[in-house]
């Protein structure tokens, strides 16, 4: 059972991150956001195909890649929104991206975390909270048009 729910966590987290991609289709700066999320993406999909791909150096080393350039990214970022944030992050681009980044982080070291031994108990608990998080996050956002309403024209435009 536990198997059974790790690879549909992993399913339903690289649908969201295919989707966030798509999503940056009239982004600004689409081209960057396109690869960072396509790239957890596959390596989530290989995941839901087969779990045990986790202990392949080169999906290990492009996962562990990817990290640290998020990790960066995340720096940055909260950088960025310390300095110049208004408000509620969440009205900031950069506090969505930010958001992004992370999700992206705590997925790819639950799966890097996953080779060394069957995710079960906590730590499922926390990959079903995971992967279920974005899409509810979606949701609340779609449904709360006072939200939406500072966004800038091109985010408006792709919900």
């Amino acid at each position: 059972m536990a198997r059974r729910l790790w690879r549909l966590c992993n399913l339903l987290m690289a649908a969201f991150f295919g989707l966030a991609a798509a999503v940056q289709v009239n982004d600004p700066d689409a081209g960057l956001w396109t690869v960072v999320y396509l790239v957890p993406a596959a390596l989530t999909l290989l995941v839901s195909i087969n779990p045990s791909i986790t202990d392949n150096g080169v999906w290990r080393s492009l996962c562990d890649l990817h990290s640290a350039g998020c990790i960066v990214g995340i720096i940055a970022l909260a950088c960025s929104l310390f300095a110049y944030a208004q408000g509620n992050i969440l009205h900031e681009e950069e506090g969505r991206e930010l958001f992004g980044l992370v999700i992206i982080t705590i997925w790819m070291s639950l799966c890097r975390s996953s080779a060394k031994s069957p995710l079960g108990g906590v730590r499922l608990i926390a990959a079903i909270v995971v992967a279920l998080f974005p899409f509810v996050s979606w949701l609340y956002i779609y449904v709360n048009k006072e939200m939406r309403a500072s966004w800038p024209t091109h985010c408006k435009t792709v919900i």
